[in-house]
């Protein structure tokens, strides 16, 4: 009877979570017109380029191996510098195209560095930078869990729509495979990415999603780290889900909306595999072990999009391997 109650107890958190998925990859479609208008460039100057995918693989790499060395001979205060540095400058990048369509805003000066070169300061970028600088001071001063989901949101939306105009579709599908694997390889094999998952939730940072399991909650009197919950058998008082998790499949969404013209329904396909993946993960999840969810996350992406792509097209469209 426990077990059952427990079950049912789970099941709402369960459904929370699968909404993060649907509006992240919403909001990331949404904001991919603010996106053109603003002229917000690619990151990659060709999209088509398979080298992409390898800067791509070298910066995570990197990054996991120095947040694992700063942890374990360093102060982890260095690590919480580092990434709300880089939130900070995310949010602003997300923040600033949807400011810059209100018109009374747009106004605003050049100040000349020579006679080519000139910084803008205009109204849109002095309160982006504002509210960038306000949500890393919150973040730092009071990171309870709805704030980290908060930021959370904001950054996987402007993440997504970042790379998903940087990558083709068949880069985007090579890469959610190749990381599929890498995260099985980091959860199974090496379980690194079980270590970097305590350190970020030891320093209350957004790179986690967080779903409470019972009632006032407080992720800020969270004592336990997740290893040694695992070690003692003991049941955890909310769910979490990497950031990169509902990220990576919702790259193929955005990258899809971007590329195909009339491609709404086709991502919408995509959204639908990556919520079937989503519920078949959460299976394991419930069983109380960590699991790496980007096989089964990008494995349903891919699957909505071959499914939906031979429904709606009768071929895979956008999938020309020309590189």
């Amino acid at each position: 009877m426990n077990k059952e109650k427990k079950e049912k107890s789970d099941i709402l958190p369960v459904v929370f979570m699968g909404f993060f998925f649907a509006l992240i990859h919403g909001l990331a479609l949404l904001i991919a017109w603010p996106f053109e208008l603003a002229g917000v460039e690619s990151a990659f100057e060709d999209k088509s380029n398979p080298l992409n995918i390898v800067y791509i693989f070298v910066i995570l790499i990197v990054f996991t191996i120095i947040i694992l060395l700063i942890a374990k001979f360093w102060r982890k205060k260095a690590i919480q510098i580092f990434i709300l540095g880089a939130i900070g400058y995310t949010s602003a990048y997300v923040i600033y195209p949807l400011i810059s369509l209100i018109r009374p805003l747009s106004y605003g000066i050049k100040i000349y560095l020579s006679d080519n070169t000139f910084i803008p300061i205009t109204i849109p970028i002095i309160l982006s930078i504002f509210l960038a600088l306000l949500l890393v001071y919150i973040l730092y001063k009071y990171p309870e869990w709805y704030v980290i989901d908060i930021s959370g949101i904001i950054i996987g939306t402007g993440a997504i729509a970042i790379f998903g105009i940087s990558l083709s579709i068949p880069l985007v599908i090579i890469l959610l495979v190749a990381l599929a694997i890498y995260d099985a390889i980091s959860v199974y094999k090496t379980k690194h990415m079980i270590d970097l998952a305590d350190t970020v939730m030891d320093l209350k940072l957004p790179v986690l999603l967080v779903v409470p399991k019972i009632k006032n909650y407080s992720l800020i009197k969270e004592t336990k780290s997740l290893k040694q919950k695992l070690e003692e058998d003991e049941e955890r008082d909310a769910f979490f889900m990497g950031l990169g998790d509902i990220v990576m499949p919702g790259i193929l969404v955005a990258a899809v909306y971007n590329q195909i013209q009339n491609g709404l329904l086709l991502s919408i396909g995509i959204m639908i595999g990556t919520l079937i993946g989503f519920s078949i993960l959460m299976i394991f999840v419930m069983r109380g072990k960590p699991q790496a969810g980007l096989p089964l996350l990008c494995g349903g992406a891919i699957m909505g999009y071959v499914i939906t792509s031979l429904i709606l097209y009768q071929e895979l469209v956008g999938l020309n391997f020309t590189f």
